[in-house]
C-alpha cells in the first residue's frame, strides 16, 4: 500500500486480532480520535471502550494511542498503481478500436463474428473493472477483485444464453472454445471391485487404491483448503463434507461417478483429503486471525528483508475478519444457515451435472477454470452474507451475493433443460426413506430447540451495540475512517461536531 494504513482485530465476527510484527517492516497511522464525542469520551476528546463491549469482544483501545503522535505519510511508493487511470483506459481502448478500423477487412463470417464477441466481452469487462465500486476485499488490488465480479457477470450472461438453446446447440457452442469439447464421454465408475488388498492380482494387490486415486486426489485436498477459509468455521465444513459423501451415495443411480466404495467414501475422500483440507485451512485461519496488519509505504521499511516481507504482504489480507455464524442465535439465523449449506451443495452438485449434460471430459481445462473463478466469487458473497447477518447496519443483500445465487440457480435450471432424463430417474426406496427421515428429524429438533425447549442465544441490546461496533471497526479500517466516521448517518453526532469545527474556525 503506498500509505500507512492501521488495521485491528474486533474479535469473531468483526476485524482480525493484532499483535506487534516487528517494526522494520510494519508502521502505524493512527487514526484522528479528535472531537470524539461518543458516550465513552475521554476529557481530552479520545474514546476508551466500553467494558461490556471488551468482554463480549475485543475492541481497539483508543486511549492507549492518546499518547503517540505519528504521522505517516504517502511517500509514492505504489501510488500510480491505485489511481483509477479511467481517461488512460480510454485512451487505450479506442486505439485497440482505431487499429482494428483501419486494419484490412476480412470476408470470413464466423472469424469476425468470434472476434467480435471477445472485443465486446472485453470492452465490457475492462469498463467493469474501472467504473464499478470496490468490493469488501483489498488485497493484492481491488482491481482484481472487480475483475472477479465482472467476469461472473459475463458467466451469468452466458448462462443464460446457454439456457435458451437446445442441448444439441449448447454442446456445438462449447466446440467453438475447444473442438474437443460437446463429444459423447464415457464416465469413470469408482464402484467396482472394493477390495482394499485384492489376494485374486498376486502381481498388483493394491490396484484398487492405485486406480482410483488420480487428479481428484489432490483436487479435494486443494479444494476443501481453500473453501475453509472461505467459510471460516469448522462445523460448517464437516456439515458440508459429510452431507457431500451422502449425497453422492443418494444420486450414484443417476451419475456413475458418484458409486464409489465405501472406503473412497469415507477414509479417502471425507477423512484424508477433506479432512486434512480443513486442517491445513483451520491453521491458516489461525495463523490469519492472530497476523498483525500494520501497513506501511515500502520506501519507508529500511531493511531490503522488511522490503521483502511487505511485497510478500500485499498478496495476503488487507485485513482479517473472524466468522462466528451462530446458527442457533435465532430462527432467522438457523434458516439462513441451513441455506448456505443448501447453495454450497447445490453450487458443488451443479459442477459433476453440467459437465454430464454438456458432454465436458472431467480433466478438461473448462472445469478447472470455473473452479478457480467460483473461489473469489464464493469468498466475496460469503463475506457479504456474514455481514448482512450479522451487522445491524447492513440491510442490502451483496452484489456478489446475489449474483452467485443467480449463478447457481442458473446452472441448476440449465441441468434440468438438457439432462431432464437424467435427473428424473427414481430414486432408490432405501434412498427416499432416509432423506424422509433426515428431514422429520431436522423438523421435529428444530421445533424442540426453538419453540418447546429454547436453546438459543440470548440477543440483546448489548449484543446488538457490540456488534455495530465491531463492525463499524471493520468499516473504518476498510474505508481508511476512524469508527465514529464510518458509522451510518447519526444526526445528533453530526451537528455536534459540526458545531464544534464552526467554532474552531
Amino acid at each position: 500500500m503506498i500509505e500507512s494504513e492501521e488495521m485491528e482485530n474486533a474479535g469473531r465476527g468483526g476485524a482480525g486480532g493484532e499483535k506487534e510484527q516487528g517494526r522494520e517492516e510494519d508502521g502505524r497511522d493512527e487514526p484522528s480520535a479528535n472531537n470524539y464525542t461518543g458516550p465513552y469520551a475521554t476529557p481530552n476528546g479520545l474514546p476508551t471502550p466500553d467494558p461490556s463491549l471488551l468482554r463480549n469482544g475485543p475492541v481497539h483501545d483508543w486511549k492507549s494511542e492518546k499518547t503517540t503522535e505519528k504521522d505517516f505519510f504517502d511517500d509514492g511508493t505504489m501510488t500510480y498503481f491505485w489511481r483509477a487511470h479511467t481517461l488512460t483506459t480510454l485512451v487505450f481502448m479506442i486505439c485497440f478500436l482505431l487499429y482494428e478500423a483501419l486494419s484490412p477487412p476480412d470476408e470470413d463470417i464466423i472469424d469476425n463474428t468470434k472476434r467480435g464477441i471477445v472485443a465486446s466481452l472485453s470492452a465490457f469487462i475492462l469498463l467493469g473493472v474501472t467504473v464499478t465500486p470496490d468490493g469488501p476485499f483489498k488485497r493484492p488490488h481491488p482491481a482484481i477483485w472487480r475483475l472477479t465480479f465482472i467476469i461472473s457477470i459475463v458467466y451469468e450472461l452466458g448462462l443464460i444464453f446457454v439456457l435458451y438453446q437446445s442441448a444439441s446447440g449448447a454442446r456445438q457452442l462449447l466446440k467453438h472454445i475447444d473442438p474437443k469439447l460437446g463429444e459423447p464421454m464415457e464416465e469413470k465408475d469408482y464402484g467396482g471391485n472394493c477390495r482394499l488388498y485384492d489376494h485374486e492380482r498376486p502381481d498388483d494387490p493394491f490396484h484398487n487404491i492405485k486406480d482410483k486415486t488420480d487428479l481428484f486426489v489432490p483436487l479435494h485436498f486443494f479444494g476443501w483448503w481453500m473453501k475453509t477459509l472461505l467459510l471460516r468455521d469448522w462445523w460448517l465444513c464437516w456439515v458440508i463434507s459429510v452431507m457431500f459423501e451422502l449425497l453422492e451415495y443418494t444420486l450414484e443411480h443417476q451419475l456413475p461417478n458418484f458409486s464409489e466404495c465405501w472406503w473412497d467414501h469415507w477414509i479417502m475422500d471425507a477423512l484424508v483429503c477433506n479432512g486434512l483440507g480443513i486442517y491445513c485451512g483451520l491453521q491458516s485461519l489461525k495463523y490469519f486471525s492472530m497476523k498483525t496488519y500494520h501497513w506501511r509505504g515500502l520506501w519507508n521499511i529500511p531493511s531490503y528483508r522488511g522490503k521483502l516481507r511487505r511485497i510478500l504482504g500485499q498478496f495476503g489480507p488487507y485485513v482479517w475478519v473472524d466468522y462466528d455464524w451462530k446458527p442457533l442465535s435465532s430462527l432467522g439465523r438457523w434458516f439462513s444457515v441451513l441455506g448456505l449449506i443448501a447453495i454450497f451443495l447445490l453450487a458443488e452438485l451443479n459442477t459433476f451435472y453440467l459437465k454430464f449434460v454438456l458432454w465436458v471430459e472431467p480433466g478438461h481445462w473448462v472445469n478447472l477454470v470455473r473452479l478457480i473463478f467460483i473461489l473469489p466469487w464464493g469468498a466475496v458473497a460469503l463475506r457479504e452474507v456474514f455481514q448482512f447477518l450479522d451487522d445491524p447496519d447492513f440491510t442490502k443483500f451483496g452484489r456478489q451475493s446475489w449474483l452467485f445465487l443467480s449463478i447457481v440457480c442458473t446452472e441448476l435450471l440449465i441441468v434440468i433443460k438438457f439432462g431432464w432424463d437424467t435427473v428424473t430417474i427414481p430414486f432408490p426406496r432405501h434412498v427416499i426413506s432416509m432423506w424422509v427421515g433426515f428431514v422429520v428429524l431436522l423438523v421435529l429438533w428444530t421445533i424442540w430447540n426453538f419453540y418447546i425447549d429454547p436453546h438459543t442465544f440470548k440477543v440483546d441490546s448489548k449484543d446488538i451495540e457490540r456488534r455495530r461496533e465491531h463492525w463499524s471497526q471493520v468499516r473504518a479500517i476498510e474505508t481508511k475512517l476512524s469508527p465514529s466516521e464510518s458509522r451510518i448517518f447519526d444526526p445528533q453526532l453530526f451537528f455536534e461536531r459540526l458545531i464544534q469545527r464552526t467554532k474552531r474556525d
